[in-house]
């Protein structure tokens, strides 16, 4: 029976119930209501505010109307008048626009774009009778749910007033007037055996409202005005493999904070312009990472368990404010990148887990479908409906934020079935490997649409295993992926950095190692979060000695990063010598600027921001072995490296000698190509960096002495624990 179903939030099919519907002898119209506590219902034409007739009650509770009527059309639009015991009130009957309803979700599956201006709600206007109507339209996919319906505080949370209609496509779709921007919502869902389920943010919502609701809010994206074309055609004339790109990674909640008698608060999106900017600009880095801003319910997760791949997280403003700050970004010269999260999802309630009681978005199979390190549920990339969400998801960031960058988070989870499993507890792919055929067709395409549609923009990859040519294009088999995170020379180059310069020489090859593939990819430098966390200890305090070694490892460690083949990353805190490891609950230790280590540790970064994106030797051949030569990489009793990085526009060379050992190399000679005149480009044992300001020259004359292979030499002196630049500047 109609009225039960309606009173129980079970109807799939309120079109063909309610609003303007055609009498039984197809002669006259029926107007039909459902609208409990009401007393009488007025119908109104809209445009000329003439009176139809009143609705009579047809149902012993008092909550369904309706009357027949004489002189319609099948396009008359109108309004319920409505009293109650308490008051009277007007609304226009969504349940008229049935024909635009569908409409919104025709062409939703032509290309991913669609997701996120079909889907979702969206701002519309409608015109009536030469009447502007606002509204909002709502459509969401949920294919095996029995009944759906909008809920919000627009109708009290009760889903029985607003009963969504389902279509043929398995989307459910509903125009409501008089919704505007700001208005919170959620869907009430009703599974295949006719169960509630616990209220459901829109997968496509654009804001959503922290916890405890979690409720998504109708937003209009088309009020924010940019003031960046200028920086959007340039980057897309960028070379990216031969530019610089020094990236300053961080986390927006924990890189600086107010704090006052209510506890700690963040920064907001638009302090960040204020405060970030000119110290990103001032350090000299070329790009900003954010570690995921999607929205996400749990702060320790670091955005890494998102809920809201369509909405930056509401913890720090509005998406206006995010649009804002990425905006002043580009205007002063700086690329914005974020952290985005394919691979897997939170089991929070009201996300996307088990949506409509079905596993619409995720592999029913646990040995599939749920991730044993992040207890989390793994996106089914096989289904066409997945696929489309998350590229349009990428699509999203790079449209409607600007942003220049997305970096894909754990890419390894997802090309490998028994990525973290023990033998048994994974599936084998049709061939019997271990390789997910899905997971790499959806990156493949991912990249495809990315570089087709957003020419300024870039990718970059998180991907710890040797899968080959990440980085590179389609066409040639790869990923398409732009960068690959250069993991191995992470792991190597730190485990031979935190050990006792004593024991250095044991393992010189974990230093070098890193050259035998670094063109196997186009790599990017990362000393990342996750290198300062759980335990591990901030990047200063892996180096082994005391106060001053310490800080003199490190120096000569960032500077050695500086200089090798590739793109540059460091998280926020590795610039200063953060002493503690990172806590997501409190700030970055900016208090210690106030000691001359940690100052003159933040000088040195700047500098070698300065020097590296001054002097095209250092990146202009980062992806070409004619870029990078050795010098002296076999010296491991000394711990000694020397090469030479080479400018592709110009005869430039920067030679660069690390000594990790605490012991001066005086009069150390250096093979060099050419015969001239050498200057002193940087030591890292500067006075101005808390070094011990080592005796040396700053100008070097070559001599005809041939020396590790070269034609010429120069005689210097090798500071302890230091690395040194030479230029060759003709």
């Amino acid at each position: 029976m109609l009225v039960n179903r309606l009173e129980q939030a079970r109807l799939h099919n309120p079109f063909e119930h309610l609003g303007l519907q055609t009498s039984e002898d197809d002669k006259r119209h029926v107007i039909r209501a459902w609208v409990p506590n009401a007393v009488k219902v007025e119908v109104i034409e809209l445009g000329t505010e003439r009176s139809v007739g009143f609705l009579q009650k047809v149902d012993d509770e008092g909550a369904l109307f309706e009357s027949e009527f004489d002189g319609l059309t099948d396009d008359f639009a109108y309004k319920f008048k409505i009293s109650n015991t308490e008051h009277t009130y007007q609304v226009i009957d969504p349940y008229q626009f049935r024909d635009l309803a569908y409409h919104a979700v025709h062409y939703v599956a032509t290309k991913p774009q669609n997701l996120y201006e079909q889907l979702g709600a969206q701002l519309i206007e409608i015109d009536v009778n030469d009447t502007k109507v606002s509204a909002t339209r709502f459509a969401v996919y949920a294919p095996n749910a029995t009944a759906v319906s909008l809920i919000g505080e627009f109708n009290y949370w009760d889903g029985r007033l607003h009963p969504m209609q389902k279509t043929e496509c398995g989307h459910w779709v509903l125009i409501v007037p008089g919704i505007a921007a700001g208005t919170k919502y959620k869907y009430e869902i009703k599974d295949p055996m006719g169960n509630r389920l616990p209220h459901k943010a829109d997968p496509i919502g654009f804001c959503a409202e922290q916890y405890p609701s979690h409720a998504s809010i109708v937003y209009n994206h088309d009020n924010y005005q940019w003031n960046d074309e200028a920086w959007l055609k340039e980057q897309a004339k960028v070379d990216r493999y031969k530019s610089p790109m020094s990236i300053y990674e961080l986390h927006a909640g924990s890189w600086k904070a107010h704090y006052d008698n209510k506890g700690r608060t963040p920064l907001s999106y638009r302090e960040m312009v204020d405060e970030l900017i000119p110290y990103v600009k001032d350090m000299g880095y070329t790009h900003i990472e954010f570690l995921p801003v999607s929205e996400f319910p749990y702060d320790g997760s670091w955005g890494y368990q998102p809920v809201g791949l369509f909405a930056p997280t509401s913890r720090f403003g509005t998406p206006d404010d995010f649009k804002y700050f990425v905006d002043q970004c580009h205007q002063n010269g700086i690329g914005v990148i974020v952290d985005w999260v394919p691979a897997h999802f939170p089991e929070d309630g009201h996300g996307l887990a088990r949506f409509d009681g079905t596993y619409i978005y995720e592999y029913e199979d646990p040995r599939r479908g749920w991730h044993p390190d992040w207890n989390s549920c793994i996106y089914d990339f096989g289904k066409d409906n997945v696929r489309q969400f998350l590229v349009a998801s990428a699509l999203f960031w790079l449209d409607k934020f600007h942003v220049d960058a997305l970096r894909v988070d754990a890419v390894a989870s997802m090309l490998y079935w028994d990525y973290s499993r023990n033998e048994g507890e994974w599936v084998p792919n049709v061939d019997g490997g271990n390789e997910n055929y899905e997971a790499v067709s959806l990156l493949r395409w991912f990249n495809e649409e990315v570089y087709k549609n957003f020419p300024h923009a870039f990718t970059i990859a998180e991907e710890s295993t040797a899968f080959p040519k990440v980085s590179r294009p389609v066409f040639e088999g790869g990923l398409g992926f732009g960068f690959k995170w250069n993991m191995g020379w992470m792991h190597d180059s730190l485990h031979f950095i935190s050990k006792d310069p004593a024991y250095r020489k044991y393992h010189h090859n974990e230093i070098t190692f890193s050259m035998v593939y670094a063109y196997n990819e186009s790599f990017i430098l990362p000393i990342s979060h996750d290198e300062v966390v759980h335990g591990k200890g901030s990047l200063l305090t892996k180096m082994p000695g005391d106060e001053w070694q310490a800080a003199a490892n490190h120096r000569c460690y960032a500077a050695f990063m500086y200089a090798h083949p590739g793109k540059k990353l460091n998280f926020m805190g590795n610039d200063i010598g953060q002493g503690h490891e990172w806590n997501h609950e409190t700030s970055v230790e900016w208090h210690l600027l106030d000691f001359p280590k940690h100052k003159g540790i933040q000088n040195l970064y700047r500098d070698l921001n300065k020097l590296y994106t001054t002097y095209p030797a250092l990146y202009e051949k980062d992806h070409e072995p004619g870029g990078f030569e050795w010098i002296e990489h076999q010296d491991a009793g000394q711990s000694i490296l020397s090469f030479v990085r080479k400018a592709e526009t110009s005869k430039q060379k920067v030679y660069v000698v690390c000594n990790f050992t605490p012991i001066p190399r005086d009069g150390y000679r250096l093979g060099v190509k050419d015969a001239g005149e050498y200057k002193l480009l940087l030591s890292t044992d500067s006075n101005n960096y808390w070094g011990s300001d080592y005796t040396e020259n700053a100008t070097f004359k070559s001599e005809a002495q041939t020396w590790q292979g070269q034609d010429h030499s120069i005689m210097i002196d090798v500071p302890p624990l230091a690395t040194v630049y030479i230029v060759f500047d003709e």
